[in-house]
């Protein structure tokens, strides 16, 4: 009797579709289940590949179905995508995973733990409120040119307009200055909520050996290498550290064809806020050694004699990138580049 390989389970809220198949790739059964008996249904079965597609929730289903000793594979959605014959619904979507997760060359999320989403969400949350803190800031600068009071962009200039909004005689109307001094609360708030968090990050960070290693890479502070601890895949996932690069987007798109080679701007692909930090840590690198000089031989004082700085930035992000992966994989410690001579 032919038993079940592949079971791919199309989730939701509450309403789920399963899409048993045998080794041949012939069905073995469709089934539409609701919420509260997905687990009892899979623990019924015989230990096989679940597949799912890695949105929302996915890790968590992932832990579970784990615990029943299923062997669990994520996919990417976009990877699921070309399998979905014709038109799409649940029962499509889930005989798509089946037939993605029965390809040998398919590409696979690893499953998180608690422990690395809970990270993940503190890292979020803080992105999040520094965005919120960012467009309050804008609407005080925005309200206030209104009445001839101008500031320049960034956070280090809202004292600035602090010092303003309690004048007691500042020329601006009451209400104005009421509604100026409740978004400096909000702002005050969120920057006490952001410090923190990233207080708690930081802390996090130094009890974590593989991020105190991370640290040691100039323009990895304790809040990259908390998202990079959070985010990226383990690296076994990756054959080397181009590999790794390519997967943060931080690798030129081709446009090649016929044997010719057209190579464009970074694609963009993978982790975008990971490629984001490692680009910001990567500027704040090429501008201090803008600033101060750098050893004359090294590979970044040759790229800033030739290049501008923006495109060494986004080059050196990809050198940090492999050197991540270096670091992950082999369990090393950042150690300085020798000059040429």
């Amino acid at each position: 009797m032919k038993e079940v390989t592949i079971i791919g389970l199309d989730i939701a809220k509450n309403t789920f579709q399963a899409h048993g198949a045998y080794q041949d790739g012939g069905v073995a059964f469709r089934k539409k289940l609701s919420r509260g008996k997905v687990l009892s249904f899979l623990a019924a079965q015989p230990l096989c590949i679940v597949a799912l597609e890695a949105c929302a929730s996915a890790h968590y289903w992932g832990r579970e179905i784990g615990k029943i000793g299923h062997e669990v594979r994520l996919i990417p959605p976009i990877y699921v995508k070309p399998f979905v014959k014709r038109q799409k619904n649940d029962q499509a979507d889930a005989e798509a995973i089946t037939e993605a997760a029965s390809r040998p060359t398919m590409r696979y999320v690893t499953v998180k733990s608690e422990a690395k989403q809970a990270l993940g969400m503190a890292f979020k949350t803080r992105d999040l409120f520094v965005r919120q803190r960012t467009q309050l800031i804008n609407a005080l600068r925005g309200h206030l040119a209104e009445y001839g009071v101008i500031s320049p962009k960034g956070i280090v200039h809202l004292r600035r307009l602090q010092n303003v909004v309690e004048m007691p005689d500042n020329g601006l109307p009451g209400a104005v200055t009421e509604l100026a001094g409740d978004l400096l609360k909000q702002i005050a708030e969120l920057t006490n909520r952001i410090n923190a968090l990233g207080k708690e990050i930081r802390c996090r960070t130094s009890e974590d050996t593989q991020a105190a290693r991370l640290m040691t890479i100039p323009g990895i502070g304790p809040i990259s290498a908390a998202a990079l601890e959070a985010f990226a895949p383990p690296a076994q996932s990756f054959r080397r550290g181009r590999d790794f690069a390519a997967w943060l987007g931080l690798a030129p798109r081709q446009y090649s064809t016929g044997g010719k080679e057209r190579l464009g701007k970074i694609s963009k692909m993978g982790q975008r806020d990971l490629r984001r930090l490692l680009i910001t840590g990567a500027m704040s690198v090429v501008r201090q050694a803008a600033r101060k000089g750098t050893p004359e031989g090294t590979w970044l004082a040759g790229m800033l004699a030739r290049k501008p700085r923006m495109l060494v930035a986004v080059a050196l992000a990809n050198k940090t990138a492999r050197i991540v992966w270096a670091l992950m994989a082999n369990g090393e410690v950042y150690r300085n580049p020798v000059s040429a001579a």
